[in-house]
């Protein structure tokens, strides 16, 4: 307005007054105004109404698993290895020519098994000569028994002098030790026949032949090479090291006979090979705080080699009655464990628990999860606790561990 009247202020002709005219040209104006105006909002509230309304996600889908109740055994795992009870090297006794080797090279043996033969011809001689030795010598010295029971007759008769008699009594003595040397010579002889012949003395598997048959054995010496090693490999023998800060509970399993060493072996029945530990150590290293335990395996197929490194599963404790879950259920949340359970109302609720053992396949857990329960195993990144969810077809069974004894 105040912009219309400069104007007509401005004008140099004569002011004119109001009419209808200009008037009702303002309020056309006016109500063009207000009109475009209120088809602005009618256009911004119609949009509003009309728009597609955002429609709520659905429940992420989970898979889930029914938490069971059963026994736990509580086991370590820890690295072992490999030793054999009993390892020989085979070494000749006597010196000469090695003629055969009655054996392959990695062949099992058993104990008194013929291995080689060294040529037996100059001991077999030497024994003969031992032999004709004492059979010369023990003549000589029933001779000498005869004279003497004759000088005993004659001396009783006076028919020959007391010097006489005590003479022919050392002389017998003399003899007697000449055959005991005689005889002597003889087993010596005939033990060094039968160590031309060399065998096995304990059962076990040969390793590589050291001195081919054609050479000429040195002499015996604590330097001399041996002609094989043979290992013992049935039954064997598993090592392995635990932390002294569970003697308490492996003297308790170890005096219940509860004590199981577990060794995973693929190819064995069940997966693995169990056996009962039967040696403690007497004392704990002190360098790296652990104490030394074995077990005997009857490695029936060969599979556990001498030196061999393997994972060893030691039991150390028993759970009964333990609530089990898949291992996936168990989440770590910041503060403590948790497990998500799906209610009878299709929301999954979030549950802190402690785990009393982790198998690697289950885990014993204690807290609010009962046996029955349904626990998400997977998807549960995409659940917050009281949210709704989708149970996903193909269910995860809960899985059977192996570490039992």
């Amino acid at each position: 307005m105040a912009l219309h009247e400069s104007l007509r202020t401005a004008e140099p002709f004569p002011q004119q007054s109001d009419t209808p005219y200009h008037t009702s040209k303002r309020t056309r104006w006016i109500a063009y105004g207000a009109a475009a105006a209120a088809l602005l909002v009618a256009a911004w509230y119609g949009a509003g109404l009309f728009a597609p309304k955002k429609k709520a996600p659905p429940p992420p889908p989970v898979k889930v698993a029914t938490a069971r109740r059963g026994d736990v055994t509580v086991a370590q795992n820890t690295i072992g290895t490999v030793v054999s009870p009993a390892m020989v090297q085979v070494t000749a006794q006597v010196t000469g020519k090695l003629l055969a080797a009655n054996f392959k090279e990695g062949d099992i043996v058993h104990k008194g098994q013929l291995l080689f033969q060294i040529d037996p011809a100059p001991y077999q001689a030497i024994q003969a000569q031992a032999e004709g030795q004492l059979a010369r010598d023990a003549a000589t010295l029933a001779n000498d028994r005869v004279d003497l029971i004759r000088y005993q007759q004659l001396a009783q008769q006076n028919a020959i002098s007391n010097q006489q008699l005590v003479t022919q009594q050392a002389k017998l003595k003399s003899d007697e030790g000449v055959v005991v040397t005689d005889k002597a010579a003889v087993d010596a002889a005939r033990i060094n026949v039968n160590y031309t012949r060399i065998v096995s003395p304990l059962d076990g598997k040969t390793g590589p032949i050291f001195i081919q048959p054609g050479n000429i054995l040195p002499a015996v010496s604590a330097s001399v090479q041996p002609l094989v090693t043979i290992t013992q490999i049935q039954p064997i023998k598993v090592s392995f090291m635990l932390p002294q800060n569970g003697l308490a509970q492996i003297q308790n399993q170890y005096n219940q006979h509860r004590l199981m060493a577990v060794v995973p072996m693929a190819g064995a029945p069940g997966g693995s090979e169990k056996a009962p530990v039967d040696f403690v150590s007497n004392m704990v290293n002190a360098a790296s705080g652990t104490i030394e335990l074995r077990a005997d395996f009857p490695n029936t197929d060969l599979r556990l080699v001498p030196g061999q490194t393997v994972t060893v599963a030691a039991t150390l404790n028993q759970i009964s009655g333990a609530v089990l879950v898949p291992r996936d259920a168990v989440n770590l949340g910041p503060e403590s464990a948790f497990v998500l359970v799906v209610g009878k109302d299709g929301k999954a609720y979030s549950h802190t628990v402690k785990v009393l053992n982790d198998d690697g396949v289950n885990d014993a857990i204690q807290g609010d999860v009962k046996p029955g329960d349904k626990v998400v195993t997977d998807g549960q990144l995409r659940v917050t606790s009281g949210q709704p969810v989708r149970i996903a077809k193909g269910k995860a069974a809960p899985k059977q561990s192996d570490t039992g004894p």
